[in-house]
């Protein structure tokens, strides 16, 4: 018989308690559901070659957003000498609009301690994701003219100090 009691109850994270998705670091063993993410995500998706990179850096910042064994999202953030940018940011598309996102940038911000501002680049066009990095205290900062290779689309710049 398995106990339901208190002591398991109390065993879990706050997040599994809610029926939020835990956040924990992103790891190699990742990598396929990444990969699957990032090519459903993105019209010029990293290869698992630049994710190799990012999580081999010991001042990185990767995270992993689960449901059980599934990956539902995940964060890549870099440090720079005085800064950390924010380098990608994804969700798979049934897992949208149930704030994975913003909570996986909330652990960021968290782990990060807020010693540094925080930088990115977004696509113009992402509407959603500009209002979400709003609503999480980052600032437009200017545009990089045709930043995205793929289209030639602007990118807005961003800060959180």
């Amino acid at each position: 018989m398995r106990n339901g009691g208190v002591s398991e109850t109390l065993s879990k994270n706050p997040s599994e308690l809610s029926g939020e998705a835990p956040v924990r670091r992103l790891a190699y063993s990742d990598l396929p559901a990444v990969i699957s993410i990032e090519r459903r995500s993105f019209p010029a998706p990293w290869s698992l070659a630049m994710f190799v990179l990012e999580l081999s850096k010991p001042a990185g910042i990767c995270l992993a957003a689960t449901e059980g064994e599934q990956l539902l999202g995940y964060l890549v953030c870099s440090r720079y000498d005085r800064v950390w940018h924010l380098m990608n940011v994804a969700v798979a598309p049934e897992a949208r609009r149930r704030g994975i996102a913003s909570r996986l940038i909330a652990r960021l911000l968290e782990e990060s301690r807020r010693e540094l501002p925080f930088t990115l680049e977004v696509r113009v066009s992402n509407r959603e994701a500009i209002a979400m990095y709003e609503r999480l205290g980052f600032r437009s900062a200017g545009v990089r003219p045709r930043y995205y290779q793929d289209n030639g689309e602007d990118a807005l710049i961003m800060w959180l100090d």
